[in-house]
């Protein structure tokens, strides 16, 4: 039978060195707060619940994570008394009883499944308490994880340490798995006897260990323990979670010609034999399809790209942007809540707006699908093989027809139907001679100007 698990995140500390309004763990890493980030990995992990411990932010903390967290119970620490303190918060949670508890820490949102997994296997295997460690390059302030006969005897900090002991490089990630039926009776005996008066978590070791209980300890890698405490490190971990996920893509058979200039968004979903060329931006719910080709310099968002399609460069597409099996949006384009057709091309310095672009449809330069009146927004149908010429604008709500064309500098107001062609712009009238008079009575008018001033 699997065992079952709750995970206790705490998201109580105010993050003052963020020197932000926002509560620190609703920062955002690629596009997520944190602390779903580590709602995520408690989910791949096998956690069957998550209890979030919140306090700084308050409610806003609750309504902003609500979302991501579906399922969350909420329990409010409004003292901050120490870490054990924060986990004893979630008491409610913890006496339903789980067979595994995970404490992992909101503003660490690099930390991976596989650390957890290996927690709770050894749970599994009769311990008590499983400290995550890690081996830092220069170990000085960390908490050293002592260890004899292959069990964790104590963590001493830094200031308590021996000159031996500081010599260890084993050192305290922070996040904790308990026995779920050894939880509360370790917790409630932490003691708050130290300088601070406070509820230390690691007590815990010590005291599994008095009572002749299992304690280890378990390594991750340095980046799954690294947490945020400043804008900088903030910037630094957004660094490393793109940094995994352009190997991940590349792994997965994206092309990407310079994968250090593309930035993903947390839900980016890219498909293999896609090509993504160097400076371009993911924002939040895109997907790029099979063999299709995103340009440099284009921004994405809430789009599809369909599969052989290409983007770019110096694309935006915005929320609602379909792009079906070989479509084509160019340079200098912008698509907004549109399908664009198979096959379709959009090709250069246009605007294409709540609009559906039949297949191998033709829109020529600096056409624009005027879908704004001012109050509301309306359609602009264009048929499947239809050309407009450049420079036309559609002012929806309108239909061309299928096989349609539209003569170049159109402005279009009214229905075209299949096959016809529309000519919406003023005859053009030559005056033979004209221009000699124009140029001296423009020069005369310029030199009076200058007279007169001087």
């Amino acid at each position: 039978m699997a065992r079952s698990c709750l995970t206790i995140i705490l998201a109580a500390g105010q993050g003052t060195r963020m020197k932000s309004a926002l509560p620190k763990v609703l920062h955002p890493v690629a596009g997520l707060p944190m602390a779903a980030h580590v709602a995520a990995t408690a989910r791949a992990a096998g956690s069957d619940a998550v209890a979030v411990v919140y306090g700084h932010g308050g409610e806003a903390v609750r309504d902003a994570l609500a979302g991501t967290l579906d399922g969350a119970t909420w329990h409010e620490q409004v003292e901050q008394l120490g870490t054990a303190h924060a986990v004893l918060a979630a008491r409610d949670a913890i006496s339903k009883g789980y067979d595994d508890i995970l404490v992992m820490f909101g503003d660490t949102p690099l930390v991976r499944s596989e650390p957890m997994r290996a927690a709770r296997a050894q749970l599994a295997d009769g311990a008590a308490v499983v400290v995550v460690g890690f081996r830092p390059e220069n170990p000085f302030g960390y908490g050293r994880l002592i260890e004899q006969g292959g069990e964790l005897v104590a963590i001493r900090e830094e200031r308590d340490a021996s000159d031996q002991e500081r010599a260890i490089s084993y050192c305290n990630g922070g996040i904790m798995a308990f026995n779920g039926n050894m939880a509360l009776q370790l917790l409630d005996a932490i003691g708050n006897d130290n300088a601070k008066s406070e509820y230390y978590m690691t007590d815990a070791v010590e005291i599994a260990r008095s009572r002749g209980l299992k304690v280890v300890a378990i390594e991750a890698p340095v980046e799954d323990v690294v947490g945020v405490n400043t804008r900088g490190d903030l910037a630094a971990v957004e660094a490393i979670w793109q940094r995994r996920t352009r190997e991940s893509m590349l792994a997965e058979g994206v092309t990407m010609t310079a994968p250090d200039t593309v930035f993903f968004h947390h839900d980016t979903a890219v498909e293999a034999d896609a090509s993504i060329e160097p400076n371009v931006v993911f924002g939040p719910g895109v997907t790029v399809k099979a063999g299709a080709r995103i340009r440099s310099f284009s921004h994405l968002e809430g789009a599809t790209v369909g599969e052989g399609a290409e983007v770019g460069p110096f694309a935006r597409l915005r929320p609602g942007a379909e792009l079906a099996e070989k479509a084509k949006v160019g340079n200098f384009c912008e698509v907004k809540k549109a399908e664009i057709g198979e096959g379709a091309k959009v090709n250069h310095l246009t605007y294409i707006g709540d609009a559906v672009i039949g297949a191998g449809a033709n829109i020529g330069a600096g056409t624009i699908t005027c879908n704004y009146d001012g109050y509301d927004k309306h359609l602009t149908e264009i048929g499947a093989g239809a050309f407009i010429g450049s420079n036309s604008a559609l002012v929806a709500p309108v239909k061309i027809g299928d096989n349609a064309y539209v003569s170049s500098g159109s402005v279009v107001t009214e229905t075209v139907p299949d096959d016809a062609v529309a000519f919406a712009r003023a005859r053009q009238v030559n005056k033979d001679g004209l221009a000699p008079r124009l140029r001296a009575r423009f020069k005369a008018a310029k030199e009076a100007r200058k007279a007169k001033k001087g």
